[in-house]
């Protein structure tokens, strides 16, 4: 493959995913690792994946609570069945900017069905901020389609580390100015959501968020949701300040 498949998705470490020291517990870092190799294996290799095996893990350092992730992957090998695909998970300070890599290894991923032409993964604007989550059945209603409070959480938090990596400081959700449901996420599919800051005032900043949503097996891509939402930059007693970018 002349030019490899790659991704980086983003997420937010919260509380429920921690174990009682305040850090990411090393089966959610797991599942991290396992999403990005089933969404990139699923582009190279259409069909029906499942998980073949992880190898070479290491854990380097713990995720403290309130980070920002970025797991990073890429597709190694493509063979007639399964896809290899190494991946690193990097944990960000919200307000410095400071990385450190946390977690590493390998997952090889294997299809049932016959292979197909890989499919390209959208570029990433330099500030966009993209965050993946596949379709479970409980976030979906009895007609198995995304309900929208999951898919209104998933572009919360996108919309939430775009607009703290630009801030680099405290912000919270102001404002929803536009929210619009164009088309329906299934069960089994990938959800991507890319947001980024697209204008700043004296305290806010302003997150275009853009919701598609694809078919593992085949490939077929919908545009789901966009939503405009409004971010203001905080002190610690809540009150509002200044942007200092």
């Amino acid at each position: 493959m002349s030019s490899p498949l790659t991704l980086s998705l983003t997420d937010l470490v919260l509380p429920d995913q921690c174990n009682h020291h305040g850090t990411l517990f090393g089966g959610a870092a797991l599942s991290m690792l396992d999403k990005i190799a089933f969404i990139l294996g699923s582009k190279a290799l259409r069909g029906p994946l499942v998980t073949a095996s992880l190898r070479e893990l290491q854990f380097h350092a713990p995720v403290p609570a309130g980070s920002l992730t970025e797991c990073v992957g890429r597709v190694e090998r493509v063979g007639e069945r399964s896809v290899t695909v190494d991946a690193q998970l990097f944990a960000e300070d919200l307000l410095t900017g400071a990385r450190v890599l946390c977690l590493s290894g390998q997952a090889v991923m294997v299809s049932t069905a016959e292979p197909n032409p890989p499919v390209p993964v959208a570029p990433q604007a330099a500030d966009e901020v993209r965050v993946a989550e596949i379709v479970f059945p409980g976030h979906t209603t009895h007609r198995g389609i995304l309900h929208g409070g999951p898919a209104m959480d998933w572009l919360a938090k996108a919309g939430f580390a775009a607009a703290t990596r630009h801030a680099r400081t405290g912000i919270v959700m102001a404002a929803s100015e536009r929210l619009d449901f164009i088309a329906p996420a299934h069960a089994g599919e990938v959800v991507e959501v890319d947001a980024r800051v697209v204008k700043t005032g004296r305290s806010s900043l302003t997150v275009e968020a853009q919701m598609h949503a694809e078919n593992p097996e085949t490939g077929e891509r919908r545009h789901c949701t966009s939503a405009s939402l409004v971010f203001v930059a905080i002190d610690e007693d809540g009150r509002s300040v200044p942007l200092r970018c």
